[in-house]
């Protein structure tokens, strides 16, 4: 668990981050979001002491950051930044390796995890551990990333804009695979972004910063059903609320009995994407895969009727 209690940075008299405080829940993901110069990036600074308070604390599993030297801190928390920070002379490998060799790990426990990571984020080891990141494309780079950032099965994973510079598509997958690696490994992860949308699909709880100010901490459904400002509401965007809400509402929690034409969804496609699939293909409804039962359905006016909820 990570605590942080009334942590604030100044400089020059002025606050980037003011007396902010919260709890991150082992095994979570916190999404931290707000506009360019709103403190999110000092505050994750922060926490591993890349920056210094001025005043408060940071607890990882009830133990200071304070009470430990910088450098010993860094290398219990991944970090991983937009652009990846990969070192372009070393090969996948001993990027990955780079922060269990200053642990002191073994050799043969140095190469098992680079194969578990790189095999994690679908990588075959042996035809990427020799190479170097020159040879990546930006994808595989940022995977690489992640990857090093994980090797020494840190307490924390911090991630500051990490997608921000593929495209939309990379994005998306890169999304997902994060998604799918932090619960099969628990991290407990915080991630700075500027893209709300990025925050509520990834986070189990949003963290909304405001001129160094924390204005909303809360799980997405309730940030975007109840914004807690002005501020907050433009961020989520008021036209969009609904088609947010429904990206958080997988299928099967409105699926219903009856046939229906086509190949089923997965019963975890969000609301969001079935509306699009009927919308696009001009369907009344779509099946809807059940594991110990025969497919069943979603319904195009369902769908509507649930987004209708939340307007």
């Amino acid at each position: 668990m990570i605590e942080i209690d009334q942590i604030s940075k100044l400089y020059a008299g002025k606050a980037a981050v003011d007396s902010v405080s919260m709890t991150v829940e082992t095994g979570t993901i916190t999404g931290i979001v707000g506009t360019s110069g709103s403190g999110k990036t000092t505050l994750l600074r922060m926490i591993n002491r890349l920056v210094e308070p001025s005043s408060g604390e940071v607890r990882i599993n009830g133990e200071p950051t304070s009470s430990l030297a910088p450098h010993i801190l860094r290398r219990r928390i991944g970090y991983a930044i937009q652009g990846h920070g990969l070192f372009p002379h070393y090969t996948v490998a001993r990027n990955i390796a780079a922060v269990p060799r200053l642990l002191g790990w073994s050799k043969d426990k140095i190469a098992a995890r680079v194969d578990e990571l790189l095999d994690l984020f679908s990588m075959e080891p042996s035809q990427f551990r020799d190479r170097y990141p020159a040879e990546l494309s930006g994808g595989q780079q940022q995977r690489v990333g992640v990857a090093r950032a994980l090797a020494s099965r840190p307490d924390l994973l911090l991630m500051d804009e990490p997608f921000g510079a593929l495209d939309p598509i990379i994005r998306s997958r890169a999304q997902d695979d994060l998604r799918r690696i932090q619960r099969t490994l628990g991290s407990t992860i915080m991630l700075v972004t500027h893209d709300m949308e990025e925050a509520i699909h990834l986070g189990d709880q949003v963290a909304v910063m405001d001129a160094g100010r924390l204005v909303q901490h809360a799980a997405p459904a309730e940030i975007i059903r109840a914004p807690a400002t002005d501020f907050v509401a433009e961020m989520v965007g008021g036209v969009e609320r609904p088609l947010r809400l429904l990206s958080l509402i997988p299928v099967a929690d409105i699926t219903e009995d009856g046939p229906t034409d086509g190949e089923a969804i997965d019963p975890q496609t969000s609301l969001r994407d079935a509306l699009a699939m009927c919308l696009w293909a001009g369907r009344e409804a779509l099946p809807v895969a059940r594991p110990d039962a025969p497919p069943g359905r979603v319904t195009l006016d369902a769908i509507r009727a649930r987004a209708a909820d939340h307007q």
